[in-house]
């Protein structure tokens, strides 16, 4: 009698993801419910970053197509004084606006100094991107490394409601401790399932902006020792 009321207990508990929940105790459909709002904003993440770093390797692409195309830095500071700069191209305004403020001074004390304000101004700048670019960034660093283990919790706090339910209906029969586990396993699948894409895009991310940091430093050094001739060929 009690083997046949197991199985239609067992039969009558829904196994979907939406049963799971609802059968849940209160700490397992938060723990749920947190790593469910993490996968969201994970993908949020996702999809604006590759955004971003696509821009900004345009932007970059953009930039330095006009920056070689042998028109003078005055008229490039000139074409791109009313934009939204970003990439190369803030680096080069920071590095105009700071060439320009030294030449009004440079009439009285000479240049001496000029360069290393520029290539620090540039240096300043070229973090401004960097932190504009990684953004969100940490986040996604973080929910890879704590979702299995938030998960894990969930599946911990489930299945001992599961050895408490079976002390109190003195039942061990799979039907009875089947929906019990099940619920508990749901929480370790959220949590794999925020943590995975997380991992995954947190590193290509970090390559694609390792690789733009590492542009924007070869144009910061290019730039300077373009800046550098000009203050020799001035004496």
């Amino acid at each position: 009698m009690e083997v046949e009321l197991a199985q239609g207990v067992a039969q009558q508990a829904d196994y979907s993801m939406i049963g799971l929940f609802l059968q849940a105790h209160i700490v397992v459909k938060i723990v749920m419910i947190g790593l469910l709002l993490a996968s969201v904003w994970t993908w949020a993440i996702v999809f604006e970053k590759f955004t971003l770093v696509a821009r900004a390797r345009r932007d970059a692409d953009q930039f330095e197509q006009m920056f070689w195309s042998g028109q003078s830095l005055e008229d490039l500071y000139l074409t791109l004084g009313p934009r939204n700069n970003r990439s190369c191209a803030a680096l080069f305004m920071a590095a105009m606006r700071e060439w320009k403020r030294s030449q009004e001074s440079a009439v009285r004390s000479g240049f001496a100094g000029v360069q290393k304000r520029i290539e620090k101004v540039m240096e300043v700048q070229l973090q401004k991107e960097m932190a504009r670019l990684e953004r969100r960034l940490l986040f996604l660093a973080t929910v890879g490394s704590t979702a299995p283990f938030i998960g894990l919790f969930g599946t911990v706090w489930g299945i001992m409601n599961s050895f408490q339910a079976i002390a109190v209906s003195k039942n061990t029969n799979l039907a009875v401790v089947a929906p019990g586990i099940a619920e508990a396993l749901a929480a370790t699948a959220l949590g794999l399932l925020a943590a995975i894409p997380a991992v995954i895009f947190y590193n290509k991310f970090s390559t694609d902006l390792s690789r733009i940091g590492a542009r924007l430093e070869n144009f910061a050094d290019e730039f300077s020792a373009i800046i550098s001739r000009q203050l020799d060929e001035r004496g």
